[in-house]
């Protein structure tokens, strides 16, 4: 594990524990949420999903896009006919906020996923009472207890969870515990260098019925046509949709791309 993603962890450990004085309100929340919108079944179809993502930064790249408006940002996506939405609540590492779930959430109707680091069930709960839709769990964060712990919690919520993996070993622990949706980030942990190969040589792994997507690096019409002719189902992209001066327009061309069906 990056040094990066262990002082990452350590600081969602110390938000957990301030969070646990709320913990009634929380849960409270959580419950009396409305019904979550449909992620996974807004990324199936024979042509290309897409995870647009609202993110102001990243440790890797530094600013990205600082004074992003996330309800305007969201309402370029959907226009451009966006799947669902990838929303950053991270503060410290990535410049983003609850607010800004809730903002694109109320602006849109597409489905939303809380991107951030969850270490614990009560950080699920809460991505369910801000009105997440589903939400993300990072194979090489957990240990396989976690993981499969997290998942039954997020499901049980009524969330769908997108179960990350940067390698064979994390496919193998993830399918372990019957994801309905997998990404491939092609983003080395340790080095931070990206290369798109990792999921093109894993995508086969993927059972046809898990939803499969790939994530970062997808920079271009031409890298997100790679990744549907491997055969994922969709794509999360956040750097080239926040910097581009037409995201509407990318995400439209995205979308259109026709995706190979997997075997098995």
């Amino acid at each position: 594990m990056s040094s990066v993603l262990v002082e990452i962890l350590a600081s969602k450990r110390a938000e957990v524990a301030a969070l646990e004085g709320r913990r009634g309100e929380v849960e409270d929340a959580a419950a009396a949420a409305p019904p979550a919108r449909d992620f996974l079944a807004a990324l199936r179809g024979e042509t290309l999903g897409v995870i647009a993502e609202i993110k102001r930064r990243s440790p890797s790249k530094g600013d990205l896009a600082p004074g992003l408006d996330p309800a305007v940002t969201a309402r370029a996506y959907a226009a451009g006919g966006a799947s669902c939405l990838s929303v950053l609540t991270d503060g410290p590492y990535f410049g983003g906020a609850e607010t800004d779930l809730r903002a694109a959430r109320g602006a849109v109707a597409l489905p939303v996923l809380r991107k951030d680091f969850t270490v614990d069930a009560l950080q699920i709960d809460e991505a369910r009472a801000m009105g997440a839709d589903a939400v993300l769990l990072i194979v090489a964060a957990l240990d396989d207890a976690a993981l499969a712990d997290l998942h039954a919690h997020a499901v049980a919520r009524g969330l769908t969870v997108l179960v990350e993996v940067h390698d064979d070993e994390e496919l193998d622990r993830a399918l372990a515990i019957g994801p309905h949706l997998v990404g491939v980030n092609a983003r080395n942990l340790d080095s931070f260098a990206e290369d798109l190969a990792t999921g093109e040589r894993m995508i086969d792994r993927i059972p046809a019925d898990v939803v499969a997507v790939a994530e970062s690096a997808i920079r271009s019409l031409d890298d997100a046509r790679r990744m549907a002719e491997a055969g994922f189902d969709a794509v999360l992209v956040g750097e080239a949709l926040v910097r581009s001066d037409d995201p509407a327009r990318l995400v439209q061309a995205f979308r259109a791309l026709p995706t190979r069906p997997r075997a098995g």
